[in-house]
Formats: C-alpha cells, sequence, structure tokens
C-alpha cells in the first residue's frame, strides 16, 4: 500500500513539475510618453496600477546596458546632458573608487527599509563605477526620497512608474536594454528627411498626422486615461509611422536611411530583451519603453522569438 501512494505522489509530482517546466515565459510591453506636462502629471498613476497587478518578476527600462561600448562611445558626447554627465561621473570612479564587490553585494542582499544612507550612497556610486544608469538613477531616487518614492508626481516614466513599481515589487534591480549604438546617423537622418520633404508633400503629411495624434490625445488626458489611450492600437502605430518615417509620399534617401537606423535599433533592443528574459527563467517580465518603440519590438518577437509570450497594456 505504502508504494503505490509513493508511486502516486511521485506521479502528481511529476506532472506539476513538467507543467511549471513547460510554462511559457510573458513580456508584458509598456508603452510610455517620457515626460508629461504638468497639466496631465498623474498620467502614470493609472499605468502603475496595472503594472502592480501584473506582479512582474523583472523589470526591463530604456536606458543603455553597462557593457554597450558601442552606444556609450555616441552618448559620452551625444544628445543627452544627464548622459554626458553620468559618462563622465563613470569614466572618473572607474579611475579613482575602490569597489568592493563583497560590501555591494551584502548591501544589496539588505531589506529596502534596512538600508541607511551610507548603504545607500555606496550603491549610487558602485552603479555609477559600474555604468548601471538604470540602476544608478533608482537608488539616487531612493535616497532622495525614500522607500515609499515621492508623494507628488515627478511626471517621467522613471519616477512615477518604473521605480515604484520596482519598490513595490521588492526588486534590488532594472535592467537596461536600450541600444543608441546609430542614433547620431538616426538623426541625421531625421534632419535630411525632412530637408527633402519640404516639397514633396512627406512635412505636411507628418505635421497632419502629429496632430491628428495629439488631438485625439486630449480627451483621455483629462480624464487620467493618457497612458491607456498611447497603448492604444491606433496610437502606437501612429507613433511607431512618425519615428520611423512610415508616413511619407515619397520615399526619399533619408527617410529610407531613417527607417532603417529605427528598425535596427528595434531589432537590437528586442535581442537584449529576449536574451536575458531567456536566461533568467523568469516567467513574468514586462518592458517599459517609449511608445514608439512598441510596434517594432512586437514584429521582432513575432519573428525571432516565437516562444515568448507578447503581452501589450491594451491587451492585459
Amino acid at each position: 500500500m505504502k508504494t503505490q501512494i509513493t508511486l502516486i505522489a511521485t506521479f502528481i509530482l511529476s506532472i506539476f513539475v513538467l507543467s511549471a517546466q513547460n510554462e511559457q515565459q510573458e513580456v508584458l510591453i509598456i508603452g510610455t510618453m517620457h515626460t508629461v506636462p504638468k497639466i496631465v502629471k498623474n498620467s502614470y498613476k493609472p499605468m502603475l496600477k496595472l503594472a502592480k497587478k501584473y506582479k512582474p518578476e523583472a523589470i526591463y527600462i530604456e536606458s543603455p546596458m553597462a557593457n554597450d561600448e558601442k552606444s556609450w562611445e555616441y552618448l559620452k558626447n551625444g544628445w543627452s546632458k544627464g548622459y554626458q554627465k553620468f559618462y563622465k561621473l563613470s569614466d572618473s570612479l572607474q579611475e579613482h573608487f575602490n569597489f568592493n564587490k563583497s560590501k555591494f553585494d551584502i548591501i544589496l542582499q539588505k531589506p529596502f527599509s534596512a538600508m541607511n544612507t551610507l548603504d545607500l550612497d555606496y550603491l549610487v556610486t558602485s552603479f555609477a563605477y559600474k555604468r548601471d544608469n538604470g540602476n544608478y538613477g533608482f537608488y539616487k531616487y531612493i535616497r532622495k526620497y525614500g522607500t515609499k518614492g515621492s508623494k507628488k508626481s515627478l511626471r517621467h516614466e522613471d519616477e512615477d512608474l518604473t521605480y515604484k513599481l520596482a519598490l513595490s515589487m521588492n526588486q534590488k534591480r532594472i535592467i537596461n536594454i536600450d541600444d543608441q549604438q546609430t542614433n547620431k546617423e538616426y538623426h541625421t537622418a531625421w534632419g535630411k528627411c525632412s530637408k527633402e520633404g519640404r516639397n514633396n508633400g512627406n512635412n505636411k503629411a507628418n505635421s497632419k498626422l502629429y496632430k491628428k495624434n495629439y488631438n485625439s490625445a486630449i480627451l483621455p488626458a483629462i480624464f487620467r486615461g493618457l497612458g491607456k489611450h498611447t497603448n492604444k492600437p491606433k496610437s502606437l502605430q501612429q507613433l511607431h509611422d512618425m519615428a520611423s518615417f512610415s508616413y511619407v509620399i515619397e520615399d526619399t534617401e533619408g527617410c529610407k536611411e531613417g527607417r532603417k537606423y529605427f528598425d535596427e535599433r528595434n531589432m537590437r533592443i528586442t535581442k537584449n530583451i529576449a536574451t536575458q528574459v531567456i536566461q533568467s527563467k523568469k516567467q513574468k517580465n514586462i518592458v517599459i519603453i517609449g511608445a514608439a518603440h512598441v510596434v517594432g519590438l512586437q514584429k521582432e518577437f513575432k519573428e525571432k522569438y516565437p516562444n515568448l509570450k507578447i503581452i501589450l497594456m491594451n491587451e492585459y
């Protein structure tokens, strides 16, 4: 009798183990508005509520990867003053800071509530030393606002969505996945496409699409529904078309170049996400990224990583 019970128990356990092994990994993609105007400063609150409900095991954000030397080679003198400043700090720390991995790991093992000011100072400095921009910003935020975060809306996806989500999920690290290796070339192509579009109707088409996208967002924004509206398929497609120059009437050289660089960036971002998701073996993952990238990422995931289940915000 005991042997039969043992066999049955083993059989049932094997079914549960096999089911867990075969559980499909998910990636929920939330498209953001980056910084929102003061008049709609609370736009990220409903998005945060949705993200908390999903309960992600890992949070991926639009920030350059620490080991992406090509992106940092551009960003150290690139479009963002913030990235320029961060790179200069990181470069200096890599020469002068005495990083202690054991100390770093011990502090990270502490609950957020047990981290004192000295702990947070060390983590902020260490993440800058490691050129980890995402977590550098995260722990600066905790040092300034505490473990409950800012009481008032700061109007940006990092402070109002990503950092508060990570704190509520008790996740000590957020994961960088951005790629800006060809952003210089993309912006050059953007200018070229705009110059070419003065007389062939392209600029008028772009202006018309922008106004259409902007006007359709006014009413939802008033009722704190900007995030939901931004993540509707129609809105996502409009943002993708503007960023990828797919709106053009006449496909000129500059527009083709810009689309190429935008598509390639989305391809590399998708690879960055998929590689880390698959390696982590975590089942529930969330990506917080500019809404203009969502259509491109969805396409890349579908074509190259069909084993991952992709969920868009409007589908959840």
